[in-house]
C-alpha cells in the first residue's frame, strides 16, 4: 500500500525602550505653500488644493489628498466599509442595498458623524425587520470553497507556495489519487463509521473526496479539510478498532469488500502514519499573550510603539498598544511580518519611536524574546550603499494597488531606510516608512517600465508621460544603484488565476477570497473577488499575509467571501471606469490615497502597511536597470 510513497520531511530578553526617539523636525521653507489638516502640515506644489468631507466618517481634509477620482473618501477603508454591506460600519450602503433612490433620511445620515449615522441607521433598521430581504453579498455561513471551486472551475495554489502556513514546509507527495479513511456518512447505523475515499482533487488545504466503489459516480462527492481531525492515513482504523463500513448506496455492488478493498489498494498512497502529529506540530506557535514588541504607529508610519499580544490565530497576532486603556487600540499582523520587533529595536537602528505613557510594564507582560522574530538579510554598508536623496520606486503603504515615485530620506542602521513617496509627504515627515534594503517592496528606477507597470508619478507632476530620465535631470537627483536592490527570484509555484486566501491590508483584520491576476518575478497581484481593480494589492510571494484554500476553516478565523453585485452597487461611476483607464498607461495619474493621520480612529479604519515582502519574478532573473536616453 505504501509502495513508492514519499514520507513527509519534517523542517523543523531585551530592555525596554523607555526612552524618547523622535528627531527635531526640519523648518520649512518660507517659500512654499503650506495647507494645514487635522494637526499635520501638508506641502502642495501649486497652494490651491481645497477642502472636501469624507460621505463615510465626517473627517474634513485637503481634497487632493482624498482618496478615488471623486474625492468621497479619506481613505480607502472608508470607501470600502461605505460600499460593502458586510461590514459593521458600512451605513450607506446598506441602507441603499434596496435599489430605491436614497431617503430622506440616507441623505441626513450622510452629513452626520460616524455616530450619529449609526444610531440612525439602528433605528431606521428596527423598521425593517418585518420587511422581505433583498439580495445581498455571499453570507459567511453560506459561503463556500468547494462550490465555489466546482461551480467555476478554478485552481488554488498548492500549500508548497506558503512556507510560513502549516505543513507549508513538509506537505510532500499529497496529492490527486492519495486514499485516506473518512466517516462514512452514508450509513444509517447508530455508531460512527469510517470507510476509504480517495482525493479527485485538491485546493489548497481542501481536498474533493470520493467513496471507494463509486467508479465514476460523483453524486456522494464531498470536500473536507485534509489537515482536520477526521482525515487518517489507511491502516488507522485497523490501528484503532474502528469499523470500515462501505456506504449504503453501494452495500449490494460487492460481496466481499475486503477483496475489492485488497485490489484497490494495493500499491496505492496514503498519509503518512504522523500525518496528524506534524499538523499540530506545525499550528505551535511561539508567540503568546502577555509577550510586548515594537510595532509600527498605524496613525504615524514614521515610528513604531510598544504593543501587547492579545491573542494569537493560526500564527497571526492581534496587537493592542500597551496606551489603550480600553483595549480597542489593536493592530493585525502575522509573527513573521516586518512590522513588529522585539523591544528596543527602534533605539538599536535610529528609527523613531513613541515612548509610552506606561512608566512600568504591566504585571504579566513581559519582552518578546528578540529570536523569535524574522530575520532580516545582512548587508555590508561599508561600502557603495543607499544615500539620502536617491530615487527609487517603492510600493505605497497607504495604497497598496500603486508603485510610486519616490525617495530615501534617511538611511538607518543595519540596512534599514525610511522612505518618502515623491509629491505627497507630509512636510513633517510623520509619514515616512521603513523598509530594508532587501525589501521586495522598493525597486530600481525603470522597473515599472521594463515590465510593464504603471507607475504612479509625484502628485502635481505635469509632464506626462512621465519620463525617469527627465525627471532625474529636473529634481537634480541620482537613481540608487541597481545593484544594491534584491534580484533573489525564489520557485515560489504561483501562477496566474490562482485562488487563495489572502489578507486585506488596508483592513489588516480581515482575510478575503482572491486571486493572483499578475506575477512579475516574486511580486505577486492580488486581486479580491467581487471587487473593484482598485482594490488590488501588490504582494511579495513570500508575504505572510497569504495563505492557502482552506486556512481560515483551519484554524478558526473568518473568511470574507467574494463581494456580490449588490454590495457594491453604491459605488461611483467612476469607480468603475477605472478599469477601462487602467490600460492606458501613464494617461490621466491621479494619486490615490490618504495622507490625513487621524488622531482618533474608529474601530477599523487603520492605517495599514505593506506587511511581508521581497522583489521579482517567478522563475527567472530579473531586469533591473534604467533606460538611458540621449
Amino acid at each position: 500500500m505504501f509502495d513508492g510513497y514519499d514520507s513527509c520531511s519534517e523542517d523543523t530578553s531585551s530592555s525596554s525602550s523607555s526612552e524618547e526617539s523622535e528627531e527635531e523636525v526640519a523648518p520649512l521653507p518660507s517659500s512654499l505653500p503650506i495647507i494645514k489638516n487635522n494637526g499635520q502640515v501638508y506641502t502642495y506644489p501649486d497652494g490651491k488644493s481645497g477642502m472636501a468631507t469624507c460621505e463615510m466618517c465626517g473627517m474634513v481634509g485637503v481634497r487632493d489628498a482624498f482618496y478615488s477620482k471623486t474625492k468621497r473618501f479619506c481613505s480607502v477603508s472608508c470607501s470600502r466599509s461605505y460600499s460593502s454591506n458586510s461590514k459593521k460600519a458600512s451605513i450607506l450602503a446598506r441602507l441603499q442595498v434596496t435599489g430605491k433612490p436614497p431617503t430622506k433620511k440616507a441623505k441626513v445620515l450622510q452629513k452626520q458623524p460616524l455616530v450619529a449615522k449609526l444610531a440612525a441607521y439602528a433605528q431606521y433598521q428596527a423598521t425593517l425587520q418585518n420587511q422581505a430581504k433583498t439580495k445581498a453579498a455571499v453570507s459567511l455561513e453560506s459561503f463556500s470553497w468547494g462550490n465555489y471551486i466546482n461551480s467555476n472551475s478554478f485552481i488554488a495554489a498548492p500549500v508548497t507556495c506558503f512556507k510560513h502556513a502549516p505543513m507549508g514546509t513538509c506537505w510532500g507527495d499529497i496529492s490527486e489519487n492519495v486514499r485516506v479513511e473518512v466517516p462514512n456518512t452514508d450509513c444509517s447505523l447508530p455508531t460512527k463509521v469510517f470507510w476509504i475515499a480517495g482525493i479527485i482533487k485538491l485546493a489548497g488545504y481542501n481536498a474533493l473526496l470520493r467513496y471507494e466503489g463509486f467508479e465514476n459516480d460523483s453524486g456522494l462527492d464531498f470536500w473536507c479539510n485534509i489537515c482536520g481531525s477526521d482525515i487518517h492515513p489507511v491502516g488507522w482504523c485497523a490501528a484503532s478498532g474502528k469499523p470500515l463500513v462501505p456506504p449504503r448506496t453501494i452495500q449490494h455492488k460487492y460481496t466481499n469488500w475486503k477483496a475489492f478493498l485488497v485490489k484497490r489498494l494495493t500499491g496505492a498512497k496514503t498519509l503518512p502514519p504522523d500525518f496528524s502529529q506534524k499538523v499540530s506540530e506545525s499550528m505551535q506557535y511561539p508567540f503568546k499573550p502577555c509577550m510586548r514588541v515594537e510595532v509600527v504607529d498605524k496613525r504615524h508610519l514614521c515610528r513604531t510603539r510598544v504593543a501587547v499580544v492579545e491573542s494569537v490565530i493560526g500564527g497571526r497576532l492581534r496587537l493592542v498598544y500597551e496606551e489603550s486603556e480600553d483595549r480597542t487600540d489593536d493592530f493585525w499582523c502575522h509573527m513573521h511580518s516586518p512590522l513588529i520587533h522585539h523591544i528596543g529595536w527602534s533605539r538599536s537602528i535610529g528609527h523613531r519611536f513613541k515612548r509610552s505613557d506606561i512608566t512600568k510594564k504591566q504585571d504579566g507582560h513581559f519582552d518578546t524574546p528578540p529570536h523569535l522574530f524574522a530575520k532580516v538579510k545582512e548587508v555590508d554598508q561599508s561600502g557603495e550603499w543607499f544615500k539620502e536623496g536617491m530615487k527609487l520606486e517603492a510600493i505605497d503603504p497607504l495604497n497598496l494597488s500603486t508603485i510610486c515615485v519616490a525617495t530615501i530620506r534617511k538611511v538607518l542602521a543595519d540596512g534599514f531606510l525610511m522612505i518618502g513617496i515623491d509629491g505627497s509627504e507630509a512636510a513633517d515627515g510623520s509619514d515616512w516608512f521603513c523598509y530594508h534594503a532587501t525589501s521586495p517592496s522598493i525597486f530600481p528606477v525603470g522597473f515599472c517600465e521594463i515590465n510593464m507597470i504603471e507607475l504612479t508619478p509625484p502628485r502635481g507632476y505635469t509632464k506626462l508621460p512621465f519620463k525617469w530620465f527627465d525627471y532625474l535631470r529636473e529634481t537634480g537627483s541620482i537613481a540608487a544603484p541597481v545593484k544594491l536592490f534584491n534580484k533573489d527570484v525564489p520557485n515560489h509555484g504561483f501562477r496566474v488565476g490562482m485562488k487563495l486566501e489572502a489578507v486585506d491590508l488596508m483592513e489588516p483584520r480581515l482575510i478575503c477570497v482572491a486571486t493572483v491576476t499578475r506575477i512579475i518575478h516574486r511580486l505577486l497581484r492580488i486581486h479580491f473577488d467581487g471587487w473593484e481593480e482598485e482594490y488590488d494589492q501588490w504582494v511579495d510571494c513570500e508575504s505572510p499575509d497569504l495563505y492557502p484554500v482552506g486556512w481560515c476553516q483551519l484554524t478558526g478565523y473568518q473568511l470574507q467571501p467574494p463581494a456580490s453585485q449588490s454590495s457594491r452597487e453604491s459605488q461611483s461611476a467612476s469607480s468603475k471606469q477605472k478599469k477601462k483607464a487602467k490600460s492606458q498607461q501613464y494617461k490621466g495619474h491621479k494619486k490615490m490615497t490618504t495622507l490625513q493621520l487621524k488622531e482618533e480612529l474608529l474601530d477599523g479604519e487603520d492605517y495599514n502597511f505593506l506587511q511581508g515582502a521581497s522583489d521579482q519574478e517567478s522563475n527567472g532573473s530579473a531586469n533591473f536597470y534604467i533606460k538611458q536616453e540621449p
